[in-house]
């Protein structure tokens, strides 16, 4: 009975947040066929799917012990918006990662460099929002229009999707200050 018993949503967070086996368990039966034919359609491998979902149950977890933590929506939704958000950040990370060319003078080497800090340090911070500021400027960043971003969201309106981003990419800004490693770079 154990593999086949239905949690519900607040089973599994309450789960989650007592890092109970048999919660975590679940959660890797259920989704690694979702994430698996995500990844598959996307660029990843089979080896891809254990990291994601790794790092993916380790977001989760921050955000529903983090304060301020509410679900809007389903569980299963809203864990695969963070699959995608990792899958996307290493899919970045990786397209970085190609050799560089050694014509190139030291000061665009010194740039890269930056630039490659500075978005490790933006991703960083992103983890640290909370959920719902996550997907605002996820969705904002995939394209969708404020007036879906707030049907989405199930937010009340076009205006307060367009503030919500406002105010969730301020925050964002506020926690990328604080960063040492930010700090560390000077101006930019």
């Amino acid at each position: 009975m154990g593999l086949f018993r239905k949690y519900s949503d607040i089973d599994i967070i309450d789960g989650i947040r007592r890092q109970d086996n048999r919660i975590l368990a679940h959660l890797y039966d259920c989704y690694f066929e979702m994430i698996r034919d995500h990844l598959r359609k996307n660029s990843g491998t089979d080896d891809d799917v254990h990291e994601v979902l790794q790092e993916s149950v380790v977001m989760l977890y921050r955000q529903v012990t983090g304060d301020g933590f509410s679900l809007r929506g389903d569980l299963k939704g809203y864990f695969f918006g963070i699959v995608r958000n990792v899958w996307n950040a290493q899919l970045r990370h990786r397209s970085r990662l190609v050799p560089l060319n050694t014509d190139h003078a030291d000061s665009s080497t010194a740039e890269e460099v930056s630039k490659a800090t500075l978005e490790r340090i933006v991703a960083r911070s992103f983890a640290l929002l909370a959920g719902d500021c996550q997907m605002v400027l996820t969705l904002y960043g995939e394209g969708y229009s404020y007036e879906e971003i707030a049907r989405k969201m199930g937010l009340k309106s076009e205006a307060y999707a367009r503030r919500k981003k406002y105010l969730c990419k301020e925050a964002l800004m506020e926690i990328i200050k604080t960063d040492g490693e930010y700090q560390d770079l000077g101006p930019l």
